[in-house]
């Protein structure tokens, strides 16, 4: 009996120490579970490039006929100047500009590579600006998605234009290439006072969405400086879809 006895206290210590191993495990099983949500990147965090219309229409305005109606440019500067502080602030952001130049071309420029707290760069790119020359936007979006190396790692290109491609390029199908190369790039194109008027008689909205859709990005219309600030804090900053989807910006 003694012996029996002591056999089966040794088989309870046995089961006992092997219950605290397991309890032990789920907890360091927990603690690394939990140091793994810890290390997930915050939302919001992929650098992302500008892509900005300083193209000859952008002096101009569509309240024709009201004095001292301010050129769209400086909607678009002022909108950028209320939102780039914050959004900067949890991104590198970079600018392309495109437009500006001698009469008539197509001019395309890197203004500025990925860059943190780049609010007051951009700024005073931006502001620099004297809008001429015509709408390569196609060039210019694949510019941003190279200089963000979209085929190794995510990304967002933001497109603030007030038109449609001018320089012979097919935004859809740049989308579509951009696509299957890297499917981790996210294109905004954000259409600022743009009725849908064509110059080279192409569905240019139909080019400027697919841009967006086929890129996982929301195509937005803004006819306000207050509505191009909503598109910008939906897209550039951190709200993002995750407070409003396509039908709350294509409206």
């Amino acid at each position: 009996m003694v012996v029996r006895f002591a056999g089966s206290a040794r088989a309870t210590r046995r089961r006992f120490h092997f219950c605290l191993i397991g309890l032990a495990g789920l907890f360091a099983g927990s603690l690394a579970a939990s140091g793994a949500e810890d290390k997930k990147p915050s939302p919001c965090t992929e650098d992302a490039m500008i892509v900005f219309d300083a193209s000859g229409s952008m002096s101009g305005n569509q309240t024709l006929g009201i004095p001292n109606s301010r050129a769209r440019i400086d909607e678009v500067r002022a909108a950028l100047a209320q939102v780039l502080p914050t959004a900067t602030k949890h991104r590198r952001v970079g600018l392309i500009t495109y437009g500006p130049g001698p009469y008539n071309q197509c001019n395309v420029k890197l203004d500025l590579t990925p860059t943190p707290d780049a609010a007051n760069l951009i700024m005073s790119a931006v502001n620099a600006l004297v809008p001429a020359g015509k709408t390569p936007l196609t060039s210019a979006v694949e510019k941003a998605a190279d200089v963000l190396n979209y085929r190794s790692k995510p990304g967002v290109i933001v497109v603030v234009t007030d038109g449609e491609e001018t320089c012979g390029g097919s935004p859809c199908t740049l989308a579509k290439q951009l696509r299957l190369t890297g499917d981790q790039l996210t294109v905004h194109v954000i259409a600022f006072r743009y009725d849908g008027f064509s110059w080279t008689g192409g569905n240019s909205v139909v080019e400027l969405m697919c841009l967006a859709d086929e890129n996982h990005g929301l195509y937005a219309r803004a006819n306000s400086e207050e509505e191009l600030v909503e598109a910008l804090e939906k897209t550039l900053d951190c709200p993002m879809v995750s407070q409003a989807g396509p039908d709350d910006l294509a409206r």
